[in-house]
């Protein structure tokens, strides 16, 4: 990995020799992720294969400026935490889908960064909380909401929550175990291939904007900006135009 290459990709202000791994260089850079490495499947969609090697996914993402889900981003992010002088990991967590509906168990891989105490970082999940979040069940709140992460009755296994509409709701439980990249490599085939993920039933592309969001989901569009929505359609012969201009992605890439 070049580090600077990509501090570059994710227009940090500093350079890679002026880092300290600190708190609010963290903030930074999770931020920076956010607003500019799309989270999305065109790959899923094209049905190119991901392979979870870090150097393929350097290449694909910081090189070719594509976008990549959970096993892709927070992978490629978690080594470059470690690479900047970071203490972070790996760990696995199950998505709340709603009611009592849960994904595939363990099946996002997202991020813990030691520093004073534990945060979960997260660049990997679409719309979801842009700052580091202790395990304490302090709140932080930023434009896409307010979020807190309490332990679960399960020993080493924390709730992630965001206050919706006045009540705490579970957005995943993670557990604190480490975990490598490649022990990822079952779920991600599951979630690449399987006619039960939903990464393969539509198109998804969405990206953090400093005020909302811009997100792709099949053909429709929706931006939201400081919390109104709107939404459009596009025909199928827009959607290369759109992913370039809205995303920085050319799409339709081989590897």
């Amino acid at each position: 990995m070049n580090v600077q290459t990509y501090l570059d990709r994710i227009q940090f202000p500093l350079l890679a020799a002026d880092i300290r791994p600190t708190l609010s260089c963290l903030v930074e850079l999770q931020k920076q992720h956010l607003l500019h490495v799309p989270f999305g499947n065109l790959d899923v969609m094209n049905s190119v294969p991901i392979v979870l090697s870090p150097e393929r996914l350097y290449e694909k993402i910081i090189l070719r400026h594509r976008e990549g889900f959970c096993y892709e981003l927070n992978g490629l992010f978690c080594w470059l935490l470690r690479e900047l002088g970071f203490s972070a990991h790996l760990v696995a967590a199950t998505v709340h889908a709603g009611d009592d509906e849960w994904s595939v168990d363990g099946s996002h891989a997202t991020i813990l960064v030691h520093l004073e105490q534990p945060y979960l970082v997260d660049v990997g999940f679409g719309d979801s909380a842009r700052v580091p979040l202790p395990l304490t069940g302090e709140e932080r709140e930023d434009v896409s909401g307010m979020y807190r992460i309490i332990p679960h009755e399960r020993p080493g296994m924390y709730d992630l929550q965001k206050r919706t509409e006045g009540e705490w709701i579970v957005k995943n439980r993670f557990s604190i175990t480490p975990k490598k990249l490649a022990e990822f490599h079952a779920v991600c085939e599951y979630t690449q291939t399987s006619p039960e993920s939903h990464f393969t039933v539509r198109r998804i592309v969405t990206q953090a904007m400093t005020d909302g969001r811009v997100t792709l989901s099949g053909n429709e569009v929706t931006v939201t900006k400081k919390g109104e929505k709107t939404k459009f359609t596009l025909e199928e012969a827009e959607i290369p135009t759109f992913l370039r201009n809205s995303f920085g992605i050319e799409c339709h890439e081989e590897r």
